[in-house]
């Protein structure tokens, strides 16, 4: 029985198909990327170093994700001139992407027990060493005056995080405004710590619940991805051998 080959032009759409998913897979990497760096990593800011493994891997997923565009439009070009170099080319960076897609996702994953293990003494301890109060200037209190806001919760652990701290030693007061439920009103004094008037919860909980979602975000992007674009590669190695 003679060998059957599959027709040029067959290849040719095929190839084109996929090359469209990979240049699909490039824009979800930007918007991955995006949502992370943009949304909810804001708020994890406040976890330091703890969390910068987000921010990282979030702009690598942004210029995989551009690179990966542009190599869609190259794999275009070149199956329309024929170019084997240019195929080669993509090919070969494709490669490399896809290997550091897989790398990432490996190293979100393994990162965040990390964050989970380490992060909350470390930010007990500076918080009480660093928070200056409500509406302060600096960047560490303008980032904790926005998570406690916006989270509805006080301190890393709870409400007493501010007992014998700095800002209370400065102050007077046994925690910041943004504490409060209604933080204009009378009862919010920094001195009355009923249920009513302040958030008693502590902040940590709710911030490791959005680096949980961001890891998974992450992860589960770099993969799917990295699996979107795997018969994109396969197929421009065939065309490049079909040229050859």
């Amino acid at each position: 029985m003679a060998e059957r080959h599959i027709p040029y032009y067959s290849l040719k759409k095929l190839f084109s198909f996929f090359n469209g998913v990979t240049v699909l897979s490039g824009m979800i990497l930007i918007g991955l990327s995006i949502y992370v760096n943009f949304r909810g990593a804001v708020l994890t800011k406040v976890l330091g170093r703890s969390s910068a493994y987000l921010f990282h891997v979030g702009y690598l997923c942004l210029v995989m994700g551009s690179v990966t565009v542009l190599l869609g439009f190259a794999r275009w070009h070149g199956a329309a001139k024929e170019s084997r170099g240019t195929l080669l080319f993509c090919f070969l960076v494709m490669v490399i992407i896809l290997i550091v897609q897989i790398t990432a996702a490996t190293v979100v994953l393994a990162f965040f027990p990390v964050v989970r293990e380490v992060a909350l003494e470390h930010n007990f301890v500076t918080l009480r060493k660093n928070y200056r109060g409500y509406k302060e200037p600096d960047d560490y209190s303008m980032r904790w005056n926005l998570v406690m806001e916006k989270l509805k919760c006080c301190g890393v652990k709870n409400y007493t995080d501010f007992s014998g701290s700095s800002f209370e030693r400065v102050t007077g007061h046994t925690y910041p405004r943004c504490c409060c439920k209604s933080p204009g009103t009378v009862d919010c004094d920094g001195h009355n710590v009923s249920a009513d008037v302040i958030h008693q919860e502590g902040c940590f909980p709710k911030l490791l619940k959005i680096t949980k979602t961001q890891s998974a975000n992450l992860s589960g992007g770099c993969l799917g991805t990295a699996v979107m674009q795997l018969p994109g590669i396969l197929a421009t190695l065939l065309l490049f051998i079909k040229l050859g």
